[in-house]
């Protein structure tokens, strides 16, 4: 296929505003959707570093599909910006299970792509991953040890650091980002959430997701294939019943 300069050029300007701020805007996705071969070409830049290109809302995002993308936020980067000074692997897996705890409070079952709420407490979400790692807790060693190979998740991890977090202070009025608390960690986890246009505070600590986050859940994060069961085994959990 032939491009004209002023294609290749807009094209360009697209993809150099994706590719340094992960966004573009209104004007750019006016373009993009208006001239097929300016699209073609700006997907075939993202294909080329391994990402996907999506319109939400008025805006463009450039998504990374593959760990091997240099898009893709690094576990250094979740450590030193979102995490803590000593933070470790493991903090990454809870962090990842947070998100998915929260998505699933959104949308009802694993393969659903239509939410079936609009917004979240805070208190909704702590609770909801309390419940899941006491789940996790009750599932037989061998069965759980048998879960980690298939998916090559260290759910035992995961337990663990969920467990050594300190919950006293939950009841306080103000939370901060140092205090050692499962509160703490779930707004450690919103912010970089927040920073990547995931959700929303909506105030009264609630959040929303956002177009780009459903999106993202329609077109690929229900994939077992982009998640290695993990989703599907998170869903399907029992939880505990509640004791009286």
């Amino acid at each position: 296929m032939l491009y004209n300069q002023a294609q290749v050029t807009a094209a360009f300007k697209i993809f150099a505003l994706l590719s340094t701020q992960g966004r573009a805007d209104k004007e750019a996705l006016r373009l993009y959707l208006a001239d097929d071969n300016v699209r073609g070409l700006v997907d075939q830049f993202a294909q080329e570093v391994d990402c996907t290109v999506i319109a939400a809302g008025d805006e463009l995002y450039l998504i990374p599909l593959a760990v091997s993308s240099p898009y893709h936020v690094s576990n250094e980067t979740l450590k030193s910006k979102y995490l803590s000074a000593r933070a470790v692997n493991a903090d990454i897996y809870l962090m990842y299970v947070a998100i998915i705890v929260l998505l699933g409070e959104f949308y009802d079952s694993y393969q659903t792509t239509n939410p079936t709420r609009d917004f979240l407490p805070m208190s909704e979400w702590l609770n909801s991953m309390n419940q899941r790692i006491l789940a996790l807790k009750e599932i037989d060693e061998e069965e759980l040890a048998k879960v980690e190979q298939e998916q090559e998740y260290n759910w035992k991890l995961v337990i663990e650091k969920w467990e050594a977090l300190d919950d006293l202070k939950e009841t306080a009025k103000s939370q901060d980002g140092r205090t050692i608390s499962r509160l703490a960690f779930l707004n450690q986890v919103k912010r970089f959430l927040q920073d990547q246009d995931l959700v929303r505070d909506i105030g009264e600590d609630q959040l929303q997701l956002t177009e780009k986050t459903h999106i993202i859940v329609q077109r690929y994060y229900m994939e077992v294939e982009h998640n290695r069961g993990i989703l599907e085994f998170m869903y399907q959990l029992e939880l505990p019943k509640e004791r009286e």
